[in-house]
């Protein structure tokens, strides 16, 4: 021992090499353990069930860890009802609509599946496949129409059992549905709306492309400017990491408030393990029995499903189609909106009909660059990403 106490340098050169000897005996005598505990228990000899005993910290170890992976595994499964149980519990959730008195919806990307865009955390969503080192492939979401899940939201709050929809997609496929933008709360943006922060109120732009080409995380100017005072316009877009500050479309009054006269919320599509950090979406201020009843349809496990009132696990339009059915309504089509005469700018081709523009082709040069596309009988090419092409009649 060095003078003042102190270790000398050889002393602390040795405590190191046998502190670093004693960790990769335990790494050994871990990995020995959890070989042994993966065998079935009559095929361990007497000297492994003896080495188990003198290791029972690491054995303890090793199965809270088997266990917690197990448990990881089992929250990541889709679970589906069978045809009856789905359809007794969809009984008792229309009950639960007719009677209810103020009924919010949560909606999250399990609802817009059915269009074709990926959910996060299912079997193949972006989540999932990027823990998995998968890629993940392009969608073209201007392609998506409303799914018979969003149609049914519009149609519940049509007859005015549904008062408010809070919704995390930003595919804007709730407003094209019909639900009106006052009944809707979009936490994380909508994709299709800029704004104007200068204008007193935020100026709004709805577009029929999609305005984030040119945004990304804290960068949110899309490149277009305010044709009222000239200042360049923003997306809407609430990313990872950020907070939403925009009034519209996020309307987080609107939410908080409707959160707080629900008697009955009901979640479509959503993990929850965003929504879950919001107590005011819950009423978590108030006491339990004077929260709403929660209803969930998801196929995974959530953090709230030991709090519901009823979990149904179905895929939502599964559920939706068997709720409007139990509540007698017929669910709306679609009707993708004719965008001919929804804007100012003369069409860069007249109307014709095939025969007359196969003609008119004829008699062009091929290197004439026609703004008319004959392929397939589309027009409407340079139209802006996003804007339906109309077939030629």
């Amino acid at each position: 021992m060095a003078a003042g106490g102190s270790l000398s340098r050889t002393e602390r050169k040795a405590a190191a090499r046998a502190e670093i000897l004693q960790q990769e005996e335990q790494r050994d005598r871990r990995r020995q353990v959890s070989r042994i505990l993966k065998k079935p228990v009559g095929e361990r000899n007497p000297e492994e069930s003896l080495l188990l005993g003198q290791c029972e910290d690491i054995v303890r170890e090793l199965e809270r860890r088997r266990k917690k992976r197990e448990g990881l595994r089992r929250r990541q499964e889709e679970v589906c009802d069978e045809p009856e149980e789905l359809k007794r519990k969809v009984i008792e959730l229309a009950a639960a609509v007719r009677n209810a008195k103020h009924l919010v919806i949560y909606t999250g990307a399990g609802i817009s599946t059915a269009a074709s865009i990926p959910d996060y955390r299912g079997p193949n969503g972006v989540w999932t496949l990027l823990q998995k080192g998968r890629s993940i492939r392009a969608t073209d979401l201007s392609e998506a129409e409303p799914t018979l899940t969003h149609m049914s939201i519009a149609c519940l709050h049509k007859h005015n059992l549904v008062q408010h929809v809070v919704s995390q997609n930003c595919d804007g496929l709730h407003l094209r549905s019909g639900l009106p933008q006052a009944a809707i709360s979009e936490l994380h943006g909508n994709m299709y709306i800029e704004v104007c922060t200068s204008c007193t109120p935020n100026r709004e732009y709805v577009r029929v492309f999609d305005v984030t080409e040119r945004t990304a995380l804290h960068r949110h100017h899309t490149g277009r400017m305010c044709h009222k005072c000239g200042t360049q316009l923003r997306d809407t877009i609430v990313h990872f990491g950020e907070k939403g500050t925009l009034r519209e479309p996020l309307n987080w009054e609107a939410a908080t408030e409707a959160a707080s006269k629900a008697d009955v919320i009901l979640c479509l599509g959503s993990s929850l393990k965003v929504l879950k950090k919001y107590p005011h979406l819950w009423c978590m201020s108030k006491p339990p029995s004077r929260r709403p009843k929660l209803y969930i349809v998801n196929l995974q496990w959530t953090p709230k499903d030991d709090l519901a009132a009823l979990k149904l696990h179905g895929k939502c339009d599964d559920v939706m189609r068997l709720l409007m059915e139990e509540l007698g309504l017929e669910i709306p089509c679609y009707d993708s909106p004719d965008e001919e005469g929804s804007h100012s700018r003369r069409p860069v081709a007249p109307p014709w009909s095939l025969e007359e523009a196969q003609m008119q082709e004829q008699q062009q040069e091929p290197a004439s660059q026609l703004s008319l596309s004959l392929s397939g009988g589309w027009f409407g090419r340079g139209c802006a990403k996003g804007s339906k092409r109309k077939k030629v009649n």
